[in-house]
């Protein structure tokens, strides 16, 4: 599933933060990451734990240390990855999203290729979401497009 996550990501963080500098690119990949990791291993894993989120967060903030703008741009990928545990509900599952609290192995399909027939649904959604972004922050005018493909952000103008 890419579309689910990459459309509620993409709205989640604008209706929270409502802040043009986001580099909503960020936010989307972020928000894919869990599952292109996981995906390696044919189940529920490592990244789809909070623990992930947590360690990247601090790898983030770590790393960034004297560096504002650039900790700003990154904090993007630990929030998506935050949101992709939130979108797959993954707090459902109490083992996989405490690891190693409540035991140290993973079990489980990926959650988005578990669903079934809901997966559809959940994707027909995510595209919705990104139809709407595409045309409330009018992407479809050829400067906003370029400029949100090379930063990231939204115009200021839109708030």
């Amino acid at each position: 599933m890419i579309l689910w996550f990459a459309g509620t990501a993409f709205v989640t963080v604008w209706a929270v933060f409502k802040d043009p500098a986001i580099d909503h690119r960020l936010v989307i990949v972020g928000a894919l990451v869990p599952d292109v990791i996981d995906v390696w291993t044919g189940g529920r894993w490592i990244a789809h734990t909070v623990l992930f989120s947590v360690v990247l967060l601090t790898a983030v903030m770590l790393g960034t240390r004297g560096r504002r703008l650039l900790r700003r741009r990154l904090l993007a990928l630990p929030i998506g990855t935050f949101l992709h545990l939130v979108y797959d509900g993954m707090w459902a599952d109490r083992k996989t999203f405490w690891w190693p609290f409540f035991g140290a192995s993973f079990h489980g399909r990926l959650p988005s290729v578990a669903r079934g027939g809901l997966d559809v649904v959940l994707e027909l959604a995510g595209l919705a979401a990104l139809v709407w972004a595409w045309k409330r922050f009018r992407l479809g005018e050829p400067d906003r497009r370029a400029y949100f493909l090379r930063t990231g952000r939204l115009g200021r103008d839109l708030r």
